[in-house]
């Protein structure tokens, strides 16, 4: 398959692109930068420049697939409904050129099922801003095979830059790994690799489904977490009140308290996928991810 990929030098991106040109699929990534396209190029992908909010590009380059997988989102949270606006922008072009086309977008597990494991037959909170599945439905509407892979809180592997290397941060700062209250709110995790191969193989099955769940880990007590973290800094692992959480984890306070549990086992059986790479916490207790 000719496959676009957006987001292609991000932190799934590059390893989605990796995956599809293992399997033997032809792929294009978008690189706003210089440094991106030579990263692609080297990787053996083809190489369309520009920006994602260039939604003439979205569409030529769509046009030119068989199927396209969106990875791209602007993580800044100072600016995040714009952003979630954005997305959905994006969407919209790609899904414009790719009538009878698989389109996989990303999404993530915030606020599904809070307080038990969400499944691939949950839906997003009606109030969440993240737009990406409510535009992959628009799309399927339209004659898109359009689906969503949702992500958990930590996509992890050494070079992680997201939730956890935040968290590292944090306790590094402030002397401290904390968590909050009991430390019994759980996060979901994947390995970056594996959540490659849920990418592909959705997508070479022609996305036959809204939702996929890329979920190694289905539920990883915060405090494990911490622990983890607390012993590889030598700090003290301590509880933090809902109260003192926003002082010590600054905008990740809400997603330091939320429960963000999920099964994949759906996912599983419909794409013959089982995780390959360490856990979540295997992970995490290596010197790598502090160095």
């Amino acid at each position: 398959m000719r496959v676009f990929v957006t987001g292609a030098t991000g932190w799934v991106g590059s390893a989605v692109v990796q995956e599809l040109l293992s399997a033997g699929h032809e792929v294009t990534g978008l690189s706003r930068s210089e440094e991106g396209a030579a990263a692609l190029a080297e990787a053996g992908a083809q190489v369309r420049r520009g920006l994602v909010g260039d939604l003439d590009l979205l569409k030529d380059a769509a046009g030119a697939a068989d199927g396209v997988i969106h990875c791209a989102f602007n993580h800044d949270f100072s600016r995040f409904l714009e952003n979630c606006a954005e997305d959905e922008r994006a969407i919209g072009a790609l899904a414009s050129a790719l009538a009878g086309k698989p389109l996989l977008v990303t999404s993530g597990m915030a606020l599904i099922a809070p307080g038990r494991l969400a499944d691939e037959d949950d839906v997003t909170a009606p109030h969440f801003p993240r737009r990406s599945e409510a535009g992959a439905k628009a799309a399927a509407a339209k004659g898109v095979k359009a689906g969503a892979v949702r992500l958990p809180p930590s996509v992890h592997g050494l070079g992680d830059h997201g939730f956890v290397p935040r968290l590292i941060q944090i306790a590094r700062d402030k002397g401290a790994a904390a968590y909050i209250g009991d430390g019994a709110n759980r996060w979901s995790g994947v390995h970056r690799l594996d959540a490659a191969r849920v990418y592909r193989l959705a997508l070479e099955q022609g996305v036959t489904q809204p939702t996929y769940h890329a979920v190694g880990d289905e539920g990883v007590p915060f405090k494990e977490i911490a622990a983890v973290i607390g012993k590889h800094l030598g700090v003290p692992v301590v509880s933090k009140s809902v109260e003192e959480a926003e002082a010590h984890f600054g905008w990740l306070a809400p997603f330091a308290g939320m429960d963000l549990a999920a099964s994949g086992e759906k996912t599983k059986a419909l794409l013959g996928w089982a995780p390959q790479q360490p856990g979540l916490i295997a992970d995490l207790d290596q010197p790598g991810y502090f160095s």
